[in-house]
């Protein structure tokens, strides 16, 4: 593993930092790039899938994409970067965003109750008398209390306008009360459609097009998508009784906002990039469709969390993730891969995956042609591959001026083997803690055991109060964390110091 200084608080608390181990000198992402196509083309032949599309989206671009079998069984058409697919519920994370755009722009409330904005809800009877009603935030993160409805839902999707509205004004059995647990439903996000067209005063599909999908340059992306141009349409099959049949193409309807949009590889790329361009927070001019702290809004996963594998070859060996549902994605922290989120779209013709990693600014995403071939594994072990490789790369965080002063004077103190450079720089509990004497042993502790420490990694901010820190010393190597206390000015809260176990033969 080599050396990440975004996660390495964790690593260090955790003793999972290894000892000086020689790191490969990474790949480039062309050299990685046949391992990249063995998985996909694995999966392709192993899930029966006439054809699908990849992507690997870093520092900004689409750095690689490569396409697989066909668009169309009976002609043959290949598989480019400019094929349309429909992506499924990879939609509801453009319906998210719609909505969250919307508050922005002081339209509705995050909290205001769903039947504000679609009368019919409001003569619903809920299954207790204690129920709490419906929040636009409960439909966002799937905590409705609506019953999982795939693959119901997936049929919906060309269900008219005027129908859905009977639909609603009948009212709709519970799964259970709202705001007891997560409850995936594609009903929800449909709802969350029709708050969109009934707060901003234009169609689902005009306000998507024109506030996200228009201003990112997804031209040749849309919601109706048998009305696709035929030379780049991927017709959508099943795989039944040992062959292909193609499923019934689904005109746009009241279901869209679960979804119904269809994309190309370049233009989904787009998507892709400008999403992690949201991250880290930053002082720069702010020139999406949407803030960059609206889109970082997305990754709070705020309701109930479950313990998972990661996803893919390295799953059952791979720390487990604590996942959550944040706004139209599935959140989790990943012990490698920093931060991600991700979503699957299975739909009657199509299965789609996209995962991010905001912390290096790298997604991964592919687009098939077959029902429910999902094609999650092989993006998530791109993923794996490409940080194996050393291609995942910790985006540049500022170290704060403060930070950056205790740290030089946590350095001069274990030189100096006691506290003397700290003075005047401790917060009021520090000796509290563990007294100046105490220290004293400590550092001539670390001393004898690495020696002094002539040089040192690159500090590692977790934030603009506290850092992880490496130091590179005569008989080994140190790890530390250097946590400041909430004070004007700013002092020094704790300081850890931990001895990099020898590396093993």
């Amino acid at each position: 593993m080599h050396w990440k200084p975004g996660f390495a608080f964790a690593l260090m608390l955790a003793g999972a930092i290894p000892a000086g181990a020689q790191e490969p000198a990474p790949k480039t992402l062309d050299q990685l790039a046949p391992e990249i196509d063995a998985l996909f083309a694995k999966y392709q032949a192993e899930q029966h899938i006439p054809g699908l599309v990849y992507g690997v989206v870093k520092d900004g671009k689409l750095a690689y994409v490569k396409g697989l079998g066909v668009q169309n069984i009976a002609d043959r058409r290949a598989v480019t970067a400019d094929s349309l697919f429909r992506i499924a519920s990879m939609t509801k994370a453009f319906t998210a965003l719609a909505i969250l755009k919307l508050r922005d722009d002081g339209k509705l409330r995050l909290d205001d109750l769903a039947e504000q904005y679609v009368p019919e809800m409001k003569g619903w009877t809920y299954p207790t008398k204690d129920s709490p009603r419906i929040r636009i935030r409960d439909l966002l993160q799937h905590v409705g209390g609506f019953v999982t409805d795939d693959p119901w839902g997936d049929r919906q999707q060309v269900l008219p306008q005027a129908d859905f509205t009977k639909m609603i004004a009948a009212g709709v059995p519970f799964s259970r009360a709202p705001q007891s647990a997560h409850e995936y439903s594609n009903f929800g996000y449909a709802l969350l459609g029709r708050i969109v067209t009934n707060a901003s005063g234009m169609a689902y599909t005009d306000y998507v097009r024109r506030t996200i999908l228009t201003p990112l340059g997804m031209t040749s992306s849309g919601f109706d998508a048998p009305k696709a141009p035929e030379a780049r349409y991927a017709l959508g099959y099943r795989w039944e009784n040992d062959k292909w049949t193609a499923e019934p193409e689904m005109i746009d309807g009241a279901f869209n906002s679960m979804g119904g949009l269809q994309v190309s590889a370049n233009d989904y790329a787009r998507w892709v990039a400008f999403l992690l361009s949201a991250w880290p927070a930053r002082d720069d001019p702010d020139t999406g469709p949407v803030r960059r702290a609206t889109v970082r809004e997305i990754a709070q996963g705020l309701n109930f969390t479950s313990v998972v594998n990661r996803t893919g070859a390295s799953g059952g060996d791979a720390c487990k993730l604590s996942s959550a549902y944040g706004m139209g994605w599935r959140v989790a922290q990943d012990c490698d891969l920093g931060l991600t989120l991700a979503h699957g779209g299975g739909y009657p013709g199509y299965g789609s995956h996209v995962m991010l990693m905001p912390d290096f600014g790298v997604g991964v995403f592919a687009l098939a042609n077959r029902t429910y071939a999902g094609p999650s594994a092989p993006a998530w072990d791109t993923a794996v591959a490409m940080d194996e490789a050393g291609l995942l790369e910790p985006r540049a965080v500022p170290v704060a001026p403060a930070v950056a002063g205790a740290y030089v004077a946590a350095k001069a103190a274990y030189a100096a083997g006691d506290l003397g450079p700290l003075r005047g720089k401790l917060a009021m509990n520090f000796l509290m803690d563990r007294s100046a004497d105490t220290w004293k042993a400590e550092l001539a502790r670390l001393k004898a055991a690495v020696g002094e420490c002539p040089t040192d990694e690159p500090l590692a901010p977790m934030g603009a109060m506290s850092a992880a820190f490496r130091l590179n010393c005569d008989k080994g190597r140190l790890d530390g964390l250097l946590l400041l206390a909430p004070t004007a000015p700013a002092t020094v809260q704790a300081l850890r110091f931990r001895v990099v176990p020898p590396e093993a033969p």
